[in-house]
């Protein structure tokens, strides 16, 4: 099965996570593969904007466990470092990136939209940082959750007793429109569109302008969350929690 889908159109590309059966969870060939899209795209001067979505019923359920639970913790650190600069990817990404969420968007699902530039989400979506409760702290992600809803907040939701539903993750700032279930894809194109009409030169400075910044911070800030997450991975928690993964 393709990883990620990846659909262009006029002006603007979906690519879709593309694990249904599995929640679309961020396996290592999986963030690999979102980094070699994000990368042709930003090649090809006709996409103006990108749409990131899920399949099936759900966004993403963050980082695929089964995998880290058969890797030692050096692996499991270069696991998550693969998804890491694959989200970095997005800030530093020539056109505006969007996420349509549905269903759920769970951990690394959940920063990983967070990192994109506008976020559509469907009402009744779940927003939730399960990380710290499993037993470790999240790996990567903290800078676009931090810039998005400030550290008070964030610290609430990474110790996962902060949720949302889609309203909620608009007023908290995490998302930034609201639509009726099962429209977020269609409200994401229509944004692309709107993008599409402006002056291609000065929208592209916008991402010129915030991304870089953006994206050293996420650098600096995932090395760090990395340097956590490593030592929590042998802790009796995580250890509890990839036990039940194998």
């Amino acid at each position: 099965m393709t990883r990620i889908l990846c659909e262009t159109f006029d002006t603007y590309a979906i690519l879709t996570l593309n694990k249904p059966a599995r929640r679309n969870v961020l396996g290592t060939q999986t963030a690999l593969d979102l980094q070699t899209h994000l990368a042709a795209l930003a090649e090809d001067n006709t996409i103006r904007s990108v749409i990131l979505t899920g399949a099936g019923k759900g966004f993403c359920a963050g980082s695929d466990l089964r995998e880290l639970a058969a890797l030692d913790r050096d692996g499991r650190v270069a696991h998550e470092a693969a998804t890491a600069a694959a989200v970095r990817a997005i800030s530093a990404h020539p056109a505006p990136v969007i996420a349509a969420v549905e269903g759920h968007a769970l951990g690394g699902g959940f920063v990983l939209a967070t990192a994109c530039d506008l976020v559509v989400t469907g009402r009744s979506a779940r927003w939730a940082m399960p990380e710290v409760p499993k037993g470790f702290f999240p790996p990567w992600g903290m800078a676009p959750l931090l810039a998005r809803v400030g550290p008070a907040r964030a610290k609430l939701i990474v110790l996962g007793i902060e949720e949302f539903n889609g309203e909620d993750a608009v007023k908290a700032g995490v998302a930034d429109r609201l639509t009726w279930d099962e429209k977020a894809l269609e409200s994401a194109k229509g944004a692309a569109m709107r993008i599409a009409m402006l002056p291609e030169s000065a929208s592209r400075k916008v991402k010129r302008f915030f991304g870089p910044d953006m994206a050293a911070q996420a650098e600096a800030m995932d090395a760090e969350a990395s340097a956590l997450f490593a030592e929590d991975c042998d802790g009796p928690a995580a250890q509890d929690t990839f036990r039940r993964f194998r």
